[in-house]
């Protein structure tokens, strides 16, 4: 069977209406795809669909400050954790945050929605976080370290990844406080870390030795730490987990900044390349793990590789997804052939996310990115955050779900873990998988990325849609069929109702996003 087989592109001209729009439905082409033929392209874990805590949200400290800043949010004097930021980061870019409440019901209710899951709970503050080594926790933390995480905040992580049927992914600290005289690496805390997680009842199932060793200076590692002090505290680690954590999965390197456009950028003080990490650590990791952020927010102003509202649809931006994974897939495929890909931290952009990373308008890329990884066969993606700043999934002061979360919702109801392959044509995003839960089903998701016009795909069989749209893009109201999404008085999740679409031509409205659900699709890799 063909690659493209199942799979017909109408080239002519639609012809049929589309809200009372001939103009707009007539500029589009129609496609035609029958759910039957298409053939098995790969499976993805059962756990793809993840999301990140960051460290200092669990510990407490100053994070991205969301760009509606809340008038009552706590002051840092005297607070735990307060000083707690990224070296070189400007305080003004920044908020302190309490201590998440990871007991708070609702949280535990839309996060045990997207179930099963991995919980990361990493990030740049977790390199420099020194873990308690008794029930008391010092006040202040010890020197080379930035934070202190208590017992009593890592009992909080264990009882929430239970509550919700999430696997603990996190990263070691790596600062100068865990390091002995001659800079060597010391794998204390990790085991002390490892040890209190197994006597709370909890697991940590994967784990990276350092959040993004790209940045490491950044991330605050010692002075002058260099790919060949990377690779001898990597070999260091994997000996340490072979030996006492021996199920544990290694993640690695956990790399950001890189594209093949600039592949050729050599490592400096404030950067190092990917290629010397790997060639300094050798074999060791389980899973290939990188970061990606297309762009950098509003908040490194200042700093080339922002983007704006306008080109949030566009195929360049959408595409930068592909063009990141495609330079580090490259990289696996040299230093770690056969081993799966894991995308452990991503979002709309870096610094805590651009002020429509919370609306409709980033949704398209939240769910394109989902479609495109999932078809390249990328294993894990963890959305940065599940509710802190601008990108979260959910608001943090009130934990309310954001479109995003309303997507997230949708694809670990519809889209199950056998992706079929539907070709790749010009004029629509479409990703199709087997149902989720229903034996032969087939999900299509349809993202129609234009502003003006309307796209049709044409299904031989009935099928149930579930259109998602938003009276404005930059809403953080988004509706399902024509009802806006939200959460019921008790805080009960709204039913994701379906409306039936005979066999026929499936007219698609410019700036909408559509999973329509084939029941009776009969595919065989679907069985």
């Amino acid at each position: 069977m063909t690659r493209s087989s199942g799979f017909k592109v109408v080239m002519g001209i639609a012809i049929a209406a589309f809200a009372g729009s001939e103009r707009a439905a007539a500029q589009a082409p129609t496609l035609s795809v029958d759910p039957s033929l298409l053939p098995r392209l790969g499976t993805i874990d059962a756990r793809f669909q993840s999301y990140n805590l960051e460290m200092v949200e669990v510990t407490g400290g100053r994070f991205w400050k969301p760009y509606r800043a809340s008038a009552s949010a706590p002051p840092d004097r005297g607070a735990v954790n307060a000083a707690n930021m990224p070296r070189g980061g400007n305080p003004d870019l920044y908020e302190y945050r309490e201590p998440i409440d990871l007991s708070n019901p609702r949280l535990r209710t839309l996060a045990a929605a997207l179930a099963p899951a991995y919980v990361r709970v990493s990030g740049t503050w977790a390199n420099t976080t020194y873990f308690a080594d008794s029930d008391k926790a010092p006040s202040t933390p010890p020197d080379g370290f930035r934070a202190v995480l208590s017992r009593e905040r890592w009992k909080g992580v264990i009882d929430f990844a239970r509550a919700v049927s999430a696997d603990i992914v996190t990263s070691m600290a790596t600062s100068p406080g865990v390091r002995d005289a001659s800079g060597l690496w010391q794998s204390d805390q990790a085991r002390r870390l490892f040890a209190y997680t197994r006597s709370a009842g909890g697991k940590i199932a994967a784990a990276e030795f350092m959040n993004e060793p790209t940045l490491a200076a950044m991330g605050g590692a010692p002075g002058g730490y260099d790919a060949a002090a990377y690779g001898r505290d990597f070999k260091a680690f994997v000996a340490f987990i072979k030996a006492s954590e021996p199920d544990v999965i290694v993640l690695g390197p956990g790399s950001i900044g890189e594209t093949a456009q600039q592949s050729s950028r050599q490592s400096s003080a404030d950067f190092i390349i990917t290629r010397d990490l790997l060639a300094a650590s050798g074999p060791g990791i389980d899973a290939f793990s990188y970061h990606h952020y297309g762009a950098l927010s509003q908040r490194c102003s200042g700093i080339p590789g922002q983007t704006t509202p306008e080109a949030a649809l566009s195929e360049d931006w959408l595409e930068s997804t592909d063009r990141t994974r495609a330079f580090y897939q490259s990289l696996r495929d040299e230093f770690a052939p056969g081993k799966p890909m894991w995308l452990s931290e991503t979002a709309e952009a870096a610094c805590g996310g651009n002020p429509w990373a919370s609306t409709f308008l980033d949704t398209f890329r939240y769910l394109d990115q989902l479609g495109r990884l999932a078809r390249a066969g990328v294993q894990m993606v963890a959305h940065n955050t599940l509710a802190a700043s601008d990108y979260g999934l959910l608001d943090e002061g009130t934990f309310r779900p954001r479109p995003n979360y309303w997507a997230a919702l949708l694809w670990r109801t519809l889209m199950g873990p056998t992706v079929l392959d539907a070709g790749r044509r010009d004029g629509m995003h479409l990703y199709v998988h087997c149902g989720r839960g229903m034996r032969g089903a087939v999900t299509l998701l349809a993202i129609n990325t234009s502003r003006t016009n309307a796209a049709a795909l044409r299904l031989p069989v009935a099928s149930e849609r579930y259109t998602l749209s938003a009276d404005d893009l930059q809403s953080e109201a988004v509706k399902l069929n024509g009802t806006v999404l939200e959460l019921g008085p008790n805080d009960e999740l709204p039913r994701l109702a379906g409306v039936t679409a005979p066999p026929d031509t499936v007219e698609l409205a410019p700036a909408t996003i559509t999973f329509l659900r084939v029941e009776d699709a009969k595919n065989p890799a679907c069985d």
